[in-house]
């Protein structure tokens, strides 16, 4: 929207050409949706709380430590995405297909997980509605996206897979992309899901993520800096770099309350919301396998998941002492600022790797 006002004004009045430079709209991004959370935050933590009495169930099987936080609201995600959202529809380039395509997963996926909140909430139980049907719901919305992708692109790189470090090494899927595409999506979606266990623990790294892939949208998006990096440009995702600015502000907000001892949970509302932005950008600027690297702490924990579930089923012994990950550790004596804090360092650590896979070609 402002970036139309700087197009529209630049002539007349100088100051308005900051508008139209990228760089200024994430910065600004940033800074309007962290403000958006921070005035917005105990308003919505009250009326939560209010609302949801008991706050979000805490599991019976969980570490001991967590029964603390009995009472504590959830659907935190209400407010990272006014955040997010109001903040990109003011800074972005409204003109970008890409823009409207994260935005459209981010809601899409924010609106499920509050469905699966309320439910919880409501019955005080884990149990939200039918994984099958949300997995279902995820995979059509994430299509879609796909779908999108595909055919604003160009063709065949639209439809194809890229990897790292080897420059010409380019798969065209066809219309597998879209399935393909979907996957990706879904499983960022659900590993961040996974990851949202303890105070600060998702939010951090999604951050990291956030800026990694902010990063890589605004060089993708860019011909002299895919130039020259020699990475495979695909014009207009550079916008998405706005959304990723954003994402950081709004996570900055709420970090300010989703600090030990947390006053506010994300809830599936945030975590599936963000996690489906970060696959979806992953998706859009062809770096579908550098996210397994940045967001390698979101695979570790889908992944100790996959392993505990499947090898209780085939030998009846599990690998963990629980699951995700990050209980497992709490079960074997650290604390929870502890496993939060390594966890972040792993993150920033994954993120770093992955960034230095756009120079090594």
């Amino acid at each position: 929207m402002l970036h139309y006002l700087g197009q529209e004004l630049s002539s007349e009045i100088s100051a308005f050409n900051l508008f139209r430079y990228l760089t200024f709209r994430t910065v600004a991004a940033l800074v309007t949706s962290a403000f958006i959370v921070f005035m917005m935050g105990p308003a919505i933590i009250n009326s939560l709380r209010a609302r949801q009495g008991k706050g979000q169930p805490i599991r019976a099987d969980g570490p001991e430590t967590h029964f603390e936080k009995a009472g504590t609201p959830t659907m935190g995600g209400l407010m990272i995405l006014c955040g997010v959202i109001t903040s990109s529809l003011l800074w972005a380039n409204l003109t970008s297909v890409y823009v409207w395509v994260v935005l459209m997963v981010t809601i899409g996926f924010g609106t499920i997980g509050f469905y699966d909140d309320y439910l919880k909430v409501s019955t005080a139980s884990h149990k939200g509605f039918s994984g099958r049907t949300r997995l279902l719901l995820e995979f059509i919305i994430a299509a879609l996206a796909c779908y999108a992708v595909m055919i604003n692109g160009e063709t065949p790189f639209s439809s194809s897979l890229t990897f790292p470090v080897f420059k010409d090494w380019i798969i065209d899927l066809g219309m597998f992309f879209v399935i393909f595409g979907a996957f990706v999506i879904v499983g960022a979606g659900n590993a961040v899901n996974l990851t949202d266990g303890l105070d600060g623990l998702a939010i951090v790294p999604v951050m990291i993520a956030a800026a990694s892939f902010g990063l890589i949208a605004y060089l993708s998006g860019n011909a002299i800096f895919s130039g020259y990096l020699q990475i495979h440009f695909v014009q207009g995702t550079g916008e998405v770099a706005v959304i990723c600015g954003a994402i950081i502000g709004a996570g900055l907000g709420f970090l300010w309350f989703n600090a030990p001892p947390a006053a506010i949970f994300m809830g599936d509302t945030g975590s599936l919301a963000l996690g489906g932005m970060i696959g979806t950008t992953a998706v859009a600027t062809k770096h579908e396998i550098v996210l397994a690297i940045i967001g390698g702490l979101f695979v570790m924990e889908a992944m100790s998941v996959i392993i505990q579930v499947a090898s209780f089923k085939m030998t009846g012994r599990r690998v963990f002492k629980m699951a995700p990950i990050h209980h497992h550790f709490e079960k074997l004596g650290w604390t929870e600022s502890q496993v939060v804090i390594r966890f972040w360092i792993i993150s920033v650590m994954l993120a770093l790797i992955g960034l230095a896979t756009l120079k090594l070609r």
